[in-house]
């Protein structure tokens, strides 16, 4: 990859965080802003460029957060990390039902209607309840630092990183663009209520016209 901005160094280099906690978002999208393709998957429009970065992303995580719809959409299985899942109904995608003790762990709240059914799933152990009616992601960025998850990978989908910006959870937003125009009606990489959130570019690449940037949240 070519670094256009930032210091040359291998990708675990460019990637690594400044300090723990941390907190990142790893959205792609195409050229006119399509977080998905025709197929309503982020995997089907992204590329080997971006293929290469998710997999580091995901050896510097100590755990990976994901919306429950995301995970389901996109076919989740269990990772050599555990996929924290982030759902106000509690509802375990069957690609990851099954998986070892404490390789999935649920984010949900007091009031969801598959709460039992998710600590009977899991184990209550592994169900992280995090307010009352939605999920708290202060409380639930704290909880997993107090496991041991000090460096937090979030993977969507847009509005769980909507609310991450909006919670002023994030501490940085990596963001892929491919080069492709897909038209259509399709999902930004945020998506919900407005919020406006300044950001400072750190590192970007270039990989064959596609851009991998790093930005830093400063508010």
């Amino acid at each position: 990859m070519r670094v256009l901005i930032g210091t040359e160094g291998p990708l675990e280099d460019l990637y690594a965080v400044p300090r723990l906690p941390w907190l990142r978002v790893n959205m792609v999208s195409t050229l006119d802003g399509a977080a998905t393709g025709s197929d309503g998957r982020s995997g089907s429009i992204n590329d080997p460029a971006d293929r290469e970065v998710f997999a580091t992303l995901r050896r510097l995580a100590d755990a990976v957060l994901v919306g429950a719809g995301t995970a389901r959409a996109e076919g989740y299985r269990p990772a050599d990390v555990p996929i924290v899942l982030v759902s106000r109904s509690a509802e375990v995608p069957e690609s990851l039902r099954g998986a070892d003790p404490g390789r999935v762990l649920m984010a949900t709240v007091a009031t969801s209607p598959g709460l039992a059914a998710a600590r009977e799933l899991l184990g209550a152990e592994h169900v992280l309840v995090c307010g009352q009616h939605r999920v708290d992601l202060p409380l639930l960025r704290g909880r997993l630092v107090a496991l041991g998850h000090a460096s937090l990978l979030a993977e969507g989908g847009p509005h769980l990183l909507r609310d991450l910006l909006d919670q002023g959870v994030a501490d940085e937003l990596c963001a892929t663009v491919v080069p492709r125009v897909v038209g259509g009606d399709h999902p930004r990489i945020a998506a919900g209520p407005p919020v406006d959130v300044p950001l400072v570019l750190s590192t970007l690449l270039e990989q064959d016209g596609t851009l991998l940037g790093r930005w830093l949240i400063t508010s």
